[in-house]
């Protein structure tokens, strides 16, 4: 396996979701390789009327025992990361600076919450965060107490009251139990920030689908899911949400170094999470599988708050398109900083994880 770290063009970087769509589907139709494309369409429309619709394609043998799986927009606006990553990665694959290993395939999949990526927010159209939603809706759904605790503050419309309220809630049950209470998931306010939602989400389908259409659950897997918004602006943290004494993440580490994180083990810019995706796949993994987030910084996690709440703030409301037009453009701003040096760091290290990855599960 041979990945080059030339050439890196941020131009890859795309304006909206529908033209990353259109990009990603024509770097696909270039390719002249065997592959399986699948369209898995999705409830709702585009700010401009277009069709929301997750994209698959599994390139390689159909049979390959080992599968690189590479996730995009599992949080919506967060998928402007995702298509350019996959689009950098089509590009390197039909240039030739990618030799997949014989017994290896590459799946991967675009736009798991295109209503999010389309109106530039986190969740899809019902306040879903797919990122919290694996969880058992048969069952008796998880409690995050500190988050109802914290609840007024986080539809307290005063920003510096907001940030005092939770400054004092920090210093009374510490900082991990703010970061929990606010972002670790929640099942009871469909308004509110990391809403897990009541039912199965549409991305969520769409992985269920994928791992039975390929019987995932046979074969060695690498997920890589790109994410971004969280932790040092520019890194990319490979976070592994395995337990810390669990075959994935011993695998994370054999594959990815010591760069690999833990939420579990308190050495991530994440802390522990209700109803991950990874769960998801967890449930579908061999020993010798293992799913990681690769999560792209970009300013502070106080800001990640602020301008997350005032989203739901503000999508609380209606009759005020104007403001969350405005609005969104700060969500772009934070989850896709436009710096062209930011961006080159996030496509050098999607190239370095991916080039980690192939060779650690084609072993």
């Amino acid at each position: 396996m041979s990945y080059s770290y030339a050439d890196i063009d941020a131009s890859v970087f795309p304006a909206s979701y529908a033209e990353a769509r259109q990009q990603w589907l024509q770097r696909v139709a270039a390719l002249d390789c065997p592959m399986q494309l699948q369209a898995f369409p999705c409830s709702g429309l585009g700010p401009d009327g277009e069709a929301l619709i997750t994209d698959s394609l599994w390139l390689g043998d159909a049979d390959a025992p080992n599968v690189v799986v590479v996730l995009g927009a599992t949080h919506g606006i967060e998928g402007f990361v995702g298509s350019a990553g996959q689009i950098d990665l089509l590009d390197s694959l039909r240039a030739g600076r990618v030799v997949m290993p014989q017994t290896s395939a590459v799946l991967l999949v675009h736009a798991l919450t295109p209503w999010g990526y389309a109106w530039l927010r986190r969740c899809d159209r019902d306040g879903v965060d797919l990122n919290r939603n694996a969880v058992d809706f048969s069952a008796s759904l998880p409690e995050n107490p500190d988050y109802k605790r914290l609840r007024e503050a986080i539809f307290q419309p005063d920003a510096e009251q907001r940030r005092q309220a939770f400054a004092d809630y920090a210093a009374q049950y510490g900082r991990v139990a703010l970061e929990q209470g606010i972002s670790g998931g929640q099942y009871t306010d469909p308004e509110g920030p990391f809403y897990g939602g009541r039912a199965p989400a549409h991305g969520r389908l769409v992985c269920e689908a994928l791992i039975s259409k390929y019987a995932l659950q046979q074969r060695r897997l690498a997920v890589i899911d790109l994410h971004s918004g969280l932790g040092p602006y520019g890194y990319g943290e490979i976070i592994c949400d395995h337990a810390p004494d669990s075959p994935g993440a011993a695998v994370a580490k054999r594959w990815y170094g010591d760069s690999v994180t833990l939420p579990l083990a308190g050495t991530s810019s994440s802390v522990p999470k209700l109803g991950l995706l990874d769960y998801l796949w967890h449930a579908a993994m061999t020993p010798e599988s293992c799913y990681v987030t690769l999560e792209f910084g970009t300013f502070s996690t106080d800001r990640l708050f602020e301008t997350l709440l005032r989203d739901h703030l503000i999508w609380a409301q209606g009759g005020n398109g104007a403001e969350r037009q405005a609005h969104a453009q700060l969500m772009l701003a934070h989850f896709c900083p436009a710096a062209t040096a930011w961006r080159e760091m996030v496509l050098f290290r999607i190239r370095q994880v991916i080039g980690q990855a192939l060779p650690g599960v084609s072993v």
